[in-house]
């Protein structure tokens, strides 16, 4: 979030970078995700404390983490230990047809890495990248309406239990997020500013 001066930590994509570098995180998280298996919590949990570390007491936002109460309380112990807090957990709402056709529309730069979807944010020129000019596009594999169904399965059933969690602690908000990007980022910008 640009507007607040805040670094972006997505679990997923400090996943794919690590891997990418094949640093020994990267390498033992390929291993276990090739064979279809979840990083264990305590490799998350180094990369974002690093990641956090790395950001040098600039605010962040974790995008993709926790996904589990066991997760959010290891972050909560591990933030106390770095002298900070999670001020706020922010859960967009939207209805599960939306999900599905949100993350099956994805694609990005293959150059750049810039991300846009073929209803919702399209390229202003179509097939050429906005930021680098590159006509060469990718989709994740596991951007179909199958994996998009097991992802909300696995949502319901380890993620949506820490909303009480949160909820106990004062910190959850829920924002609609349906609308523009820019509507449901002035939803956003009410609960932080309000925080």
């Amino acid at each position: 979030m640009d507007a607040y001066d805040l670094v972006q930590l997505s679990t997923g994509e400090m996943l794919r970078q690590e891997t990418k570098l094949k640093s020994k995180l990267g390498d033992e998280a390929k291993v276990l995700m090739d064979a279809g298996k979840l990083v264990p919590d305590d490799l998350i949990i180094a990369m974002i404390s690093g990641r956090i570390d790395d950001t040098k007491g600039a605010g962040v936002i974790l995008d993709g983490f926790p996904r589990t109460t066991a997760q959010a309380e290891v972050l909560d112990q591990m933030l106390v230990d770095k002298g900070m807090q999670l001020d706020r957990v922010i859960q967009i709402e939207i209805p599960e047809p939306e999900v599905i056709a949100r993350l099956t529309g994805r694609f990005s730069c293959a150059k750049c890495g810039t991300g846009y979807h073929e209803v919702f944010n399209k390229p202003k020129v179509a097939e050429i990248c906005d930021k680098c000019g590159s006509k060469e596009f990718v989709r994740r594999s596991d951007d179909n309406v199958e994996t998009a169904r097991s992802r909300l399965r696995a949502y319901h059933e380890q993620t949506a239990p820490i909303l009480p969690y949160y909820e106990a602690a004062g910190r959850l908000s829920t924002v609609d997020g349906m609308g523009g990007v820019d509507q449901v980022f002035a939803r956003i910008k009410e609960i932080v500013e309000g925080a």
